[in-house]
C-alpha cells in the first residue's frame, strides 16, 4: 500500500500521516502505471469498537491533512443501500465507509527505482554481505563480500539502510558506534483464492480491534497484517501457524459464506518492521523513520531505524539533507519531484 496511514490518526501521529499522504499524491503523479488509487471499505457494526462517528471523524481528518487532494472524498453507505457484491457480513452492520487509497506492486516500485537510480550513474551490487566498516576523519573503508570475493570500497559517507539488520551491521562498524535498542516485529500475510470486486476492505479484528486489510491483488485477494515480537535471524522469518490462523478467521468472520481453510491459502510470507524497543502494544507505537548518525563530531555514517514504502523519498530527501555537508559538491542532473518512474518489462 502506497497509503498515509488512517489508523496512525488514532495514536495521535499527525505528522507521519500527513508526510505519507504529501508523498502517496506525488507517486501518483510520478508513477501512474505503479501507483494507483483504488477504494478502500470500512464496514461498522453494532459492537465495532470504532463507531461511525469515529471512522467519520478519521476520514475527515485524513481528507485535511491530504489538502483535500486528489482521492481525499469519502462516503457513508447504510445497509439497507449497500449492494453487497462481495457478500461481506451484515447481521448488525451500521454503515459502511469508502475512501481511496493508492496500491503498487512493491518489487516492480522498487525496480523502477532501482532502474532509474542506474540510469542516472549509480552502481548497485545486490546480494552483498558487509565484513568490516572502518571510519577516519576523511573517509570510510567498507569490506563486503560480492560473488564469492571479498572487495572494499572507499567513499565520503555510508548510509546503513538494512532494515531489519541496521544494528547487526554496526556491529562491524570501527570505531564502535551506539547502538539504538529496537525490537523486530513480524509481519504476515496470505494471498487466496478469492477475488473481491468491490475493492479492498479494512477490517477490525474481532478479538484484538487491530486492523486488517483484505484487498485484491493480481486476481487473488492479499490479507494482512500481522504483529508478532520476532527474535533470531532475520533470514529466517516465517508465517507462524498461529498468525496465519488469525488471518483465516477474521477473513471468515467477515465473509461467513466464502470461508476459507488452508487448501484456499495460495502463498503466505512475513517481513519485519524495526521499531523502537519500548513498553505497550506494537499496534500503537509509532511509525515514525529515526535516523542516527555517527561520530557526533564530523560523521561519516548514517543509520535508518524504520521507514515506510510510501514515505522512502522524503525519508532520502532528509538523509541528504543531513549528510549534505559530507559530500562534495556535485552538479544538479535532475529535480526529484519531476523524475518520473516506469515499470520494466525485465527483471534487471
Amino acid at each position: 500500500m502506497i497509503h498515509g496511514g488512517l489508523r496512525y490518526l488514532e495514536s495521535g501521529h499527525f505528522s507521519l500521516v500527513k508526510d505519507c499522504l504529501k508523498e502517496r499524491n506525488t507517486l501518483l503523479d510520478l508513477a501512474p502505471n505503479l501507483v494507483k488509487l483504488i477504494p478502500f471499505h470500512i464496514p461498522v457494526y453494532k459492537n465495532s469498537k470504532r463507531s461511525s462517528f469515529k471512522i467519520r471523524a478519521g476520514l475527515t481528518l485524513y481528507a485535511l491533512l491530504s489538502k483535500l487532494g486528489r482521492g481525499s472524498l469519502f462516503s457513508r453507505t447504510l445497509p439497507d443501500k449497500w449492494e453487497n457484491p462481495d457478500h461481506i457480513l451484515t447481521n448488525d452492520l451500521v454503515s459502511v465507509f469508502r475512501y481511496l487509497d493508492a496500491q503498487t506492486d512493491d518489487l516492480a516500485l522498487t525496480r523502477a527505482v532501482m532502474h532509474s537510480a542506474r540510469r542516472m550513474g549509480a552502481d548497485i551490487l545486490s546480494s552483498t554481505q558487509v565484513s568490516d566498516v572502518k571510519l577516519d576523519d576523511n573517509q570510510c573503508a567498507i569490506t563486503f563480500k560480492f560473488k564469492g570475493q571479498d572487495l572494499t570500497l572507499g567513499s565520503r559517507f555510508l548510509i546503513n539502510a538494512t532494515g531489519p539488520w541496521v544494528n547487526q551491521t554496526l556491529h562491524a562498524v570501527t570505531p564502535k558506534p551506539d547502538i539504538t535498542p529496537i525490537e523486530l516485529v513480524q509481519g504476515t500475510h496470505i494471498v487466496i483464492d478469492r477475488t473481491q470486486v468491490q475493492g479492498a476492505y479494512y477490517l477490525e479484528s474481532p478479538t484484538d480491534g487491530r486492523a486488517v486489510f483484505s484487498i485484491p491483488w493480481h486476481n487473488k485477494t492479499l490479507i494482512g497484517t500481522t504483529e508478532v515480537i520476532y527474535s533470531g535471524d532475520p533470514a529466517k522469518t516465517e508465517p507462524g501457524r498461529d498468525e496465519i490462523n488469525y488471518l483465516m478467521s477474521i477473513y471468515n468472520h467477515y465473509f461467513p459464506s466464502r470461508k476459507i481453510d488452508d487448501t484456499n491459502i495460495l502463498e503466505s510470507f512475513s517481513g519485519l518492521r524495526v521499531l523502537p524497543k519500548k513498553t505497550g502494544s506494537v499496534f500503537s507505537r509509532s511509525r515514525e523513520t529515526i535516523l542516527t548518525t555517527f561520530p557526533e563530531k564530523n560523521p561519516r555514517l548514517l543509520s535508518i531505524y524504520g521507514g515506510k514504502l510510501t514515505s522512502y523519498r522524503s525519508t532520502a530527501e532528509k538523509i541528504m539533507n543531513r549528510i549534505s555537508n559530507a559530500l562534495p559538491r556535485r552538479e544538479k542532473i535532475a529535480d526529484p519531484e519531476k523524475i518520473m518512474l516506469y515499470p520494466l518489462n525485465t527483471d534487471s
